[in-house]
């Protein structure tokens, strides 16, 4: 049988079939080849049309058919991964009331504040685990205070993965981690928050019900498989958010297992078993693809804004005609500590780490004698494997201290400079796979079907392609970088 899994981002949407008995990719593809449109009708304002979503879904499976040609009529389950903490609202009739406001969109912050206030401290940290802060919940309350008009014809608000499987089922569900990642569900009494509700006069009845994320949650009806070009009747079941869903894709189930992205932007995401918080709310925590009641597996988000982008942002502002390979192997050139240069990461807005803190860019330690493209390049890896340890220094808070990072083998990780200055920093070895989130997403499916008989079945075939341990004898003169590191953003 063969599994589809697709990946809804804020730029694209992906889709990978495999073979669900190999574990073999046998079709791929994702639109549109530019990066979606982000409407900002004002400053801190991030809209995306749901619609489009659906658009480019069908543009891409439409691809994968015609790689898999008579093939895809033994497609024989879907999984979603989405873009979290989005808002999409619709009517009675399943009509889009509104654009989506997507996950970058800062415009209720100051409602998450007050819950915070409002609810209180110490109930939001033991029973969220969060602040209510810029999620789900604090976006449908600017709405509803907003554009009164549109909230009152709301039958139900959902999540993008929720739409989309909307559109393929017919059926508005949403998932427990789902709820968790909205910051309406409250961890100590195991249920939906009714604090969070009766904060913001939400009504019970715009919520939709949640199923597990492993489930068979709809089936695809006639009319969205005469869309998608597929046949009729294959399940849905699976859903979850990217981030959660990049650790499954990564196999990372288990307490102490450790996923870790740095594209654009850089995220850690461990598995714990221990419903702790950080008194500073510098991490978010959400009900892992794997929690039940009798096994609780929470997962431990901490996103850092500023990595990869000053990588890319270095290249085009020192004029470098060199490939990201070759930028790689001038900064190898260089060694540990780069010759006292050191590089924050943090030109990519307020971090959650740093307590919402705009520390911005900063480059210290220029030697005009000594300084060149490669001490820059060098540098600015060493500066964003110094954040990653700083924010996993935050998660050892919370219970998470892992032997191990697993990571895709692409963007940063792509890197022997970063993996080296990553894994030396955290004395944590660094293991790479050739998967991806809508990879993760199919065999996702393959689990929520029961074509899997458990979830160590369905990872039988992944295996990493490399390993970075940290080298003795270069973890002095890191700790030394970092630490240098340390003051400087103290001082930022």
């Amino acid at each position: 049988m063969y599994l589809l899994g697709m990946d809804l981002g804020s730029s694209s949407v992906k889709v990978s079939v495999i073979d669900g008995d190999t574990g073999n990719l046998v079709a791929s593809a994702f639109q549109p080849k530019e990066e979606m449109p982000i409407i900002a009708m004002k400053p801190g304002w991030a809209e995306q049309d749901p619609d489009t979503w659906w658009l480019n879904l069908k543009a891409a499976i439409y691809e994968c058919n015609l790689q898999l040609g008579a093939k895809k009529s033994y497609i024989g389950a879907i999984g979603i991964s989405y873009q979290m903490h989005g808002l999409v609202v619709v009517d009675k009739d399943h009509n889009v009331l509104r654009p989506a406001i997507i996950w970058c969109d800062s415009r209720a912050v100051g409602y998450g504040e007050s819950a915070f206030r409002g609810i209180g401290r110490d109930f939001c940290l033991s029973h969220l685990l969060n602040s209510p802060g810029n999620f789900t919940a604090s976006k449908l309350a600017w709405v509803k205070d907003n554009e009164p008009e549109i909230y009152k014809k709301i039958s139900r608000i959902m999540l993008p993965g929720d739409f989309i499987a909307m559109k393929m089922t017919g059926r508005i569900v949403t998932s427990f981690t789902g709820l968790s990642e909205g910051i309406f569900w409250d961890f100590a009494d195991e249920r939906l928050s009714e604090r969070v509700l009766d904060f913001f006069s939400i009504e019970r009845d715009k919520i939709p019900e949640p199923e597990p994320s492993f489930s068979v949650q709809g089936i695809l009806l006639k009319e969205a498989a005469s869309e998608l070009g597929l046949p009729a009747g294959i399940p849905v079941s699976y859903r979850a958010g990217d981030q959660p869903n990049n650790a499954l894709s990564l196999n990372v189930l288990d307490p102490g297992e450790v996923a870790a992205t740095a594209g654009t932007s850089g995220v850690i995401y461990g598995v714990t078993d221990q419903r702790k918080y950080d008194p500073e709310s510098r991490v978010n925590t959400f009900l892992h693809v794997n929690h039940s009641k009798e096994k609780q597996r929470l997962g431990v988000l901490l996103c850092i804004n500023g990595t990869g982008i000053l990588n890319s942002w270095l290249k085009k502002t020192t004029g470098s005609r060199m490939s990201y390979d070759e930028m790689n192997a001038v900064a190898s050139d260089v060694k540990p500590g780069s010759d006292g240069l050191s590089v924050l990461p943090f030109g990519n807005g307020a971090e959650r780490m740093l307590l919402n803190r705009e520390a911005g860019c900063m480059i210290k330690g220029i030697s005009f004698n000594i300084t060149s493209d490669a001490h820059l390049f060098r540098a600015a890896q060493e500066g964003i494997a110094f954040s990653f340890r700083y924010g996993l220094d935050i998660m050892r808070g919370t219970g998470i201290d892992p032997k191990v990072i697993r990571a895709g083998r692409a963007n940063m990780f792509l890197s022997p400079v970063f993996r080296e200055a990553l894994s030396c920093i955290t004395g944590v070895s660094i293991h790479l796979y050739n998967t991806d989130g809508s990879a993760g997403a199919a065999r996702g499916a393959g689990i929520g079907c029961n074509y899997f008989k458990s979830e160590k079945e369905a990872f039988a075939g992944l295996t990493a392609v490399g390993e970075t341990d940290p080298d003795k004898s270069k973890t002095g003169a890191y700790e030394e970088a970092y630490h240098r590191w340390l003051e400087l953003l103290k001082s930022a």
